[in-house]
């Protein structure tokens, strides 16, 4: 009888609630709804730059038609990680995440598994093979999670959000040039913020560097493994990888040593706060004077700056013009860092 009562006079609450809850949810389906119109307005905006950079009618209406606003793809973007005050986190912790069994496992079978491929790429683009094979590693786990959303739906919806919208736009003006190149449709599928295939290009990437590596007329970085390490190598040669030059090395730092005397004086023109946690270039030569001492061959005449990512006596590197390279593939030192740590593990 007590449970009948408590049941009798809840329910007016429900009454209520349910009152309230119709008119919250007309509310949100009109914003959507015109959250809706606005994007299909804007995406004439991006049709008619499109147009006057000469992509093809037929293009532009079959990579708008139908397209619509994606929510999942903007809450995505919100949830990253913004840049924090204070000091960085700690390296090595990212660095087991990022270079455990499973990936140097992997990256080792990929170097086994291509051996009739990579030869001949090095010799082409004189970018090692193992520093391509842990790219692909770092990216998509050597192929196993490439993204499964819409491209063209993903990279309208962020230019249509506006934080980043001269980036976004722009690419998905590239993604369409892509179409009349000949890439099909069902291919454009990645991340949610745009980038695909096996390196994970953004589309004026893939435009600009991929590459056809077994002669069959298409530069597929999706599917075919000749396509992908060629494309990455050529990424790599693009952004100026110097040949026969090691991305760095693990050195050792003397007690006392004073490092104040060799923080860095200039500011990068790009990445700037990742470089700004380096040290001045000297020479190799110039280091082992200091008793700073590489810990792997490397030529005394080569440029190195000092790198402690964790602070004194926690690892130490010296990083070369070619880990300057890495970091045009991710901005990160971790992600730079890791990725010559991977390479280094996949062919020791």
């Amino acid at each position: 009888m007590q449970l009948f009562r408590l049941v009798r006079l809840s329910l007016p609450v429900f009454a209520v609630l349910a009152a309230f809850s119709a008119p919250v949810r007309q509310a949100q389906a009109q914003v959507e709804m015109d959250e809706q119109q606005s994007f299909l307005g804007y995406l004439q905006l991006l049709a008619a730059r499109a147009r006057s950079e000469g992509v093809s009618e037929a293009t532009i209406s079959q990579m708008t038609s139908g397209l619509t606003f994606n929510p999942r793809v903007i809450a995505l973007d919100q949830a990253q990680p913004g840049s924090s005050p204070g000091s960085p986190p700690a390296f090595w912790p990212y660095y087991r995440d990022h270079v455990d069994a499973a990936r140097i496992s992997g990256g080792r079978s990929a170097l086994a598994a291509n051996t009739d491929i990579l030869p001949r790429i090095e010799a082409e683009y004189g970018v090692p093979g193992k520093v391509i094979v842990a790219i692909w590693g770092h990216e998509t786990n050597y192929g196993r999670y490439k993204g499964d959303f819409d491209l063209a739906r993903s990279l309208a919806t962020l230019a249509f959000e506006g934080r980043r919208r001269d980036l976004f736009a722009g690419e998905f003006v590239a993604l369409l040039k892509m179409v009349d190149r000949g890439v099909p449709r069902s291919r454009l599928v990645g991340s949610w913020a745009g980038a695909f295939g096996n390196p994970q290009f953004l589309p004026s990437v893939y435009l600009r560097v991929a590459r056809d590596g077994d002669g069959d007329g298409d530069a597929d970085i999706w599917n075919d493994r000749a396509d992908t390490l060629a494309s990455i190598a050529n990424y790599f040669r693009d952004a100026g990888w110097r040949r026969g030059e090691p991305w760095g090395v693990r050195a050792s730092v003397p007690a006392g040593f004073d490092r104040s005397a060799f923080s860095a004086k200039l500011e990068a023109p790009s990445c700037p706060r990742v470089h700004a946690r380096h040290s001045l270039w000297k020479t190799v030569a110039e280091w082992r004077a200091m008793g700073v001492s590489p810990q792997a061959p490397i030529g005394d005449s080569t440029l190195a700056a000092l790198f402690e990512p964790d602070g004194p006596g926690q690892g130490a590197f010296l990083l070369t013009g070619n880990y300057r390279v890495i970091l045009q593939y991710n901005c990160s030192n971790y992600y730079a860092l890791s990725v010559g740590l991977l390479a280094d593990e996949i062919a020791r």
